[in-house]
């Protein structure tokens, strides 16, 4: 019998009752690290979308907690937030002077600090550019401070790349953020995890059209006028089977962060301009299967934004969608696009990490002949089992859902006939073109 998750527990306080939120982490942290933390605060956030994170003071010192928290967590195997291995392996990262490693109570405080969180940076330039006012300078700055963290990344990527033993790969904790979130636990019993409890026998109500889920997963889809060859069934049943942790190991290891979305990520002063440095490395490891280490920084960075993922309501306001379905096909229309500083973020991963990655592991006989499909799935499921992607589930309206659903295909499968903007940044990173 595990014992029960404390920072479960606390997230649900969280919605349900900020005060007693408050009072169990203020117990918390002197149970866990011996401080009398004063003034906790809870930091509403819409990207904190497993996580909880916020202020605190103890001993004339202010603090920024968070902590990540994954279903299950407390009956889990590895070890989460081990911000030394990527110190060691020289990647900028805000080391935290607490830490707590116990399942369920996992937690890091870190000195509070006055920087943006690059997300919040990003942000800012993407509603101007919608509001046709772009900042291109700030742009600019934005995108050479990622080009000098994705070039730290490669470096460390290349001298870290080795071959990887099943069980060495099996047991990073980034699959908590992948195939864990498909299955049930023991056993790995698929369908389950989140992917039944969001959408096996539920409704998924778009603009204009209302669907059981067997009816709507089994639909072709065809998104501005372009049909793909994968369902979505059938994307999740191919990453359930090709995307199970000892099946990674064909690539190899890196040392990663793993979950370097930008919410995690400061911008802050560099010697010669804006520098970005990594925390809450949750899901760092020395292991990490290659094709998976730059995944959720690749999706959270680039598609997930402007606004759908994180901001549905201003999704709502900003985009139009509409949906309509015919015989076997859905069709999706909707005027949601990257903006420009989303487009030069996933060039710049697409020059300085991706291809280089791929033409090493090409080189050292690592890369799977599948490596393209591998890719796909993982970025599919950034999206659908990070939450819940139903309109009324959660946050997401029926416009945001239908843009969804449309971004998560689009990264999942390729089209029937021609090129998108996915098949172009795959044969960008392709080491044989």
């Amino acid at each position: 019998m595990t014992a029960p998750s404390r920072t479960a527990e606390i997230r649900r306080l969280a919605v349900a009752d900020e005060g007693a939120a408050t009072s169990a982490l203020a117990v918390l942290f002197a149970d866990l690290f011996g401080l009398s933390a004063e003034g906790v605060a809870i930091n509403r956030d819409q990207y904190s979308l497993n996580s909880l994170n916020g202020f605190f003071s103890a001993g004339g010192a202010d603090y920024f907690f968070k902590f990540h928290q994954e279903d299950g967590e407390e009956a889990m195997t590895g070890e989460y937030y081990r911000a030394d291995i990527l110190a060691r392996a020289g990647l900028p990262v805000d080391m935290p002077v607490y830490v707590s490693n116990l399942p369920g109570e996992q937690v890091l405080v870190y000195r509070r600090r006055s920087d943006p969180r690059f997300s919040d940076v990003l942000r800012a330039l993407d509603i101007a550019a919608l509001d046709g006012a772009r900042a291109t300078a700030g742009e600019a700055a934005a995108v050479a401070a990622e080009r000098g963290l994705d070039a730290s990344i490669a470096r460390v990527y290349l001298d870290s790349l080795h071959p990887v033993t099943v069980n060495e790969a099996a047991a990073e904790p980034i699959h908590r953020l992948f195939h864990d979130r498909l299955v049930d636990m023991p056993g790995r019993r698929f369908p389950g995890g989140r992917f039944a409890s969001f959408y096996l026998g539920k409704r998924v109500h778009l603009p204009g059209v209302e669907l059981d889920w067997d009816d709507f997963a089994s639909r072709r889809l065809v998104i501005n006028g372009r049909a793909y060859r994968r369902t979505i069934g059938e994307l999740f049943a191919e990453a359930g089977a090709r995307l199970r942790p000892e099946l990674l190991a064909d690539a190899g290891g890196v040392v990663a962060h793993g979950d370097a979305h930008n919410a995690n990520v400061w911008y802050g002063k560099g010697p010669d301009g804006p520098m970005l440095s990594f925390y809450d490395p949750a899901f760092a490891g020395e292991h990490v299967p290659s094709l998976l280490a730059e995944v959720k920084a690749t999706f959270h960075n680039v598609f997930a934004h402007p606004l759908w993922l994180y901001d549905p309501a201003e999704a709502t306001r900003r985009f139009s969608a509409s949906a309509r379905a015919g015989d076997g096909i859905l069709a999706i229309e909707t005027d949601w696009a990257l903006t420009p500083v989303r487009r030069a973020l996933l060039a710049t991963k697409a020059e300085l990490v991706w291809k280089p990655l791929l033409s090493r592991l090409k080189a050292n006989g690592l890369l799977p002949d599948d490596w393209r499909q591998v890719i796909r799935l993982a970025l599919f499921l950034c999206p659908t089992l990070v939450m819940n992607l139903r309109a009324g589930a959660t946050t997401h309206t029926e416009t945001s859902s239908a843009i969804a659903f449309a971004v998560a295909v689009t990264v999942g499968s390729a089209p029937e006939t021609g090129e998108d903007e996915m098949t172009a940044f795959l044969d960008a990173i392709d080491p044989d073109r």
